[in-house]
């Protein structure tokens, strides 16, 4: 959404500007009516140079009330500045997602920043993990139909939530490096607890993985031949026949030296 301030400022500007305009406009006709209708007396062209500067000066009569209305009302207040950058951020995000694969490049450096932060913690290890698997289910998702599709949305949550996991467990590490003595205890405990819980969420969410890339696979396995091993051998059948025939037709229709 556009600022409001600067709106109302632009839009305060286009009214002075034909507020002006008009007034230069009217005043240009009522100077020339003036001038040359006792040339000749009053006549048609006459008429209609005193009507071009009356409707002239009635809308820069209109222009100029509606610019003093519009000036009345109170400018809206200055934008926060960190709301403003937080729209500009979202409207550049929305034009790079638009663009032919830019959601995919989003996600990858939204990937990359996250292991960055997670650089030297005890997190990062699961969070490899669970990028290697992520990507093998990307990698899946198009096959994935029926009620393999269910599965997408809740390895989506669970990846999210994993993520946000490891999160924890690099901020609550960070935390015991100056954290007083008597409280060490207590976060040791609880890093520890959270750790567990990212290890057995990410092991989790292999086996999903695994999980869907056998399913993947037994949609796959149609007893027997793949229907396009069966066509690829019937139209090489035909192909030979038709050589064939023709091989034939060539032999039949050669003169005999």
């Amino acid at each position: 959404m556009a600022d409001e301030r600067a709106r109302y400022f632009r839009r305060l500007r286009r009214l002075r500007r034909s507020a002006r305009r008009w007034s230069v406009v009217g005043a240009g006709f009522a100077g020339a009516a003036a001038v040359l209708t006792p040339y000749a007396g009053l006549g048609l062209p006459d008429a209609a140079w005193a009507a071009a500067a009356g409707g002239s000066l009635v809308l820069a009569g209109w222009r100029w009330a509606d610019l003093r209305r519009f000036a009345a009302v109170p400018a809206p207040p200055p934008q926060d500045p960190a709301i403003a950058a937080e729209r500009t951020r979202a409207r550049l995000i929305a034009a790079v997602e638009s663009a032919p694969g830019g959601r995919s490049a989003l996600a990858e450096v939204r990937r990359h920043r996250g292991r960055f932060a997670l650089r030297g913690s005890a997190a990062a290890a699961g969070w490899d993990r669970l990028d290697r698997a992520s990507a093998t289910l990307t990698g899946l998702s198009p096959r994935l139909t029926g009620m393999g599709g269910s599965a997408l949305l809740e390895a989506q949550v669970a990846e999210d939530s994993l993520r946000d996991l490891a999160h924890r467990v690099a901020g609550v590490e960070k935390a015991m490096r100056f954290a007083p003595p008597e409280t060490e205890p207590g976060l040791t405990e609880a890093h520890r607890d959270l750790s567990r819980q990212l290890d057995e969420g990410v092991v989790a969410y292999e086996r999903l993985v695994a999980a869907a890339a056998a399913y993947v696979a037994e949609d796959g396995r149609i007893g027997g031949t793949h229907p396009s091993v069966s066509r690829l051998t019937e139209a090489s059948d035909l192909l030979r026949g038709v050589a064939s025939g023709l091989a034939e037709l060539r032999t039949t229709t050669t003169p005999a030296v």
